[in-house]
């Protein structure tokens, strides 16, 4: 059952009112039916759910971290983001409890107080790449130079674009960046509205089949991984909680690579995409490995000081130590 927003609860017993409690048989039915309150537990946890992040998906249609909870008498409440900076912002304000981001969006995060923890990989994506139309003549990126680009502060992608720039020789300066979120941007590509775009599947995989979009300027190993988070203040008080939930997620993983059909039917269902775009951004998704080693911390560090460099981030940024706050070991699963 989804619930709706957790409400507070507190209560004060003196041992005159506990006496008359007990004889008017009044706390008997208090332990019952607070049962998440007596032992500490949240009535409510907040996980989101995110196009970019498929395994959710699935996870939530199957209702696999419902029922694990559920034992507990916990709800799970959905919240959808459309992107890291979204995810990020609503970890930041409570409102979530779980939230998908890029790796170096959480990061940046973190660099700025966002008090989160990482603590799963749930893709190893390649979901980002500069779009342009046929007509624009850009085919490098040294050719942004001077040209309008619509980019969502904040996600792997904006930093994907400053990554470029930088190899081109360039700066955010030398660009006129137009703020949008992802869909949005795609839109205001397709319009004419901007000269290029750095995409995010699936709205850049529908962009290249429906449109005729192109991407100009693709780097695998410059798409940091996506990462799942959660608040740090929940992770010190609910740590069981924590597993249930990163167990919850193992299984619709399991699922998701046993049967990709159930995957892709998924993501079809939420994003209303046809099969042969659900099959583009899927076959840009690696889902095998959800642990954070030292490979997939490397290329999360590469990507802040790539950003450092740019001066995206300020020069004293604290990488390391920042990577070290942010990847919590405790809760890592086993790679099969």
């Amino acid at each position: 059952m989804l619930s709706n927003e957790t409400g507070e609860f507190s209560m004060t017993l003196t041992r005159r009112t506990l006496l008359s409690g007990l004889g008017a048989g009044l706390v008997a039915p208090f332990v019952l039916t607070n049962r998440a309150v007596a032992q500490n537990k949240p009535d409510t946890v907040t996980v989101d759910f995110a196009t970019y992040n498929p395994v959710s998906l699935l996870l939530r249609e199957r209702g696999y971290l419902e029922e694990a909870l559920g034992t507990d008498g916990i709800d799970v409440r959905w919240v959808q983001t459309l992107g890291s900076n979204k995810a990020l912002e609503f970890l930041n304000a409570e409102a979530i409890d779980f939230g998908s981001t890029a790796g170096a969006a959480a990061l940046v995060g973190r660099l700025n107080g966002n008090p989160i923890r990482t603590i799963y990989l749930y893709s190893r994506p390649e979901w980002t790449a500069l779009v342009t139309r046929p007509d624009t003549g850009i085919a490098s990126v040294a050719d942004l130079a001077g040209r309008t680009v619509a980019v969502t502060r904040g996600t792997d992608p904006h930093i994907f674009l400053v990554r470029a720039l930088a190899g081109a020789g360039l700066t955010e300066r030398d660009v006129r960046l137009v703020l949008l979120q992802h869909p949005d941007g795609r839109l205001a590509l397709e319009r004419g509205d901007v000269d290029a775009w750095a995409g995010l599947d699936p709205m850049m995989a529908a962009a290249e089949l429906e449109s005729g979009a192109e991407l100009f300027y693709r780097d695998p190993g410059a798409n940091t991984y996506g990462t799942l988070n959660v608040r740090e203040s929940f992770a010190e008080a609910h740590p069981e909680i924590v597993r249930t939930v990163l167990a919850a997620y193992e299984r619709a993983r399991d699922e998701a690579i046993a049967d990709p059909a159930a995957l892709a039917a998924v993501l079809g269902d939420v994003t209303r995409l046809p099969p042969e775009i659900v099959a583009r951004q899927l076959e840009r998704t690696d889902i095998t490995n959800p642990v954070i080693g030292a490979a997939e911390r490397e290329t999360i560090r590469a990507a802040g000081i790539a950003l450092v460099d740019a001066g995206v981030l300020p020069a004293d940024s604290d990488i390391d130590g920042t990577l070290d706050a942010l990847i919590d070991g405790r809760f890592t699963v086993a790679s099969r």
